[in-house]
């Protein structure tokens, strides 16, 4: 039997990494970010060498966790913003929301990023909070703010929903989610929240 190659440790290196944080994120979800290195190696289906021989502790695990999460998210952004140009509407931001929640799904990490951001990023460290914070402020909302045209906190309604409905999907162990409706929602408490500041303006 051959040696592997350089190239293959390399990937099977990448494929292990990719399968922990994974399993990590699902975990955190499970357990609250209670879990422990054991956790993850069990429902991975890896030794708890292997698991450990990439990430020692747990803080270091869910740091990743966030910061690949991040990456997708911002990339998703990133595309959505220049799309929309300087001239974006209404259909573009459910096309934006449709577009988070299929990300979501398909990715604990990134689901993971928007769900510990309601919660102000309150289980990490100091440090790694307010990093984690700037980061979710400047790369992600204000960004979702440009896309939806509002410079307020109705975005925080918008996100409340969207977050709120994938986390059935999560922690109920729903079978899947109804894009469509929840994007549709998630808008309503945009344009609610504008009618009701409209209507009192000229009360």
């Amino acid at each position: 039997m051959c040696p592997r190659t350089k190239e293959q440790n390399e990937l099977i290196r990448i494929k292990r990494r990719e399968q922990i944080l994974d399993v990590a994120a699902r975990s955190y979800f499970r357990t609250g970010g209670s879990f422990d290195i054991r956790d993850v190696a069990r429902e991975a289906g890896l030794g708890y060498g292997t698991v450990y021989h990439y990430y020692p502790n747990r803080h270091l695990l869910i740091e990743d966790v966030l910061d690949s999460g991040f990456e997708r998210c911002e990339q998703v952004s990133a595309e959505w913003v220049d799309i929309s140009g300087s001239s974006p509407d209404d259909r573009q931001l459910l096309m934006y929301c449709k577009a988070l929640l299929r990300l979501w799904q398909s990715d604990a990490r990134a689901y993971l990023v928007y769900k510990m951001a309601a919660e102000h990023y309150a289980g990490l460290p100091e440090k790694e909070r307010h990093h984690a914070k700037i980061r979710f402020m400047e790369r992600l909302y204000v960004p979702l703010q440009l896309i939806a045209r509002c410079e307020d906190d109705s975005v925080d309604h918008m996100l409340a929903v969207l977050v709120g409905c994938c986390g059935l999907y999560y922690y109920a162990g729903n079978s899947g989610l109804d894009i469509d409706r929840i994007a549709r929602l998630a808008i309503q408490a945009i344009t609610k929240e504008y009618e009701h500041d409209h209507i009192k303006e000229q009360a």
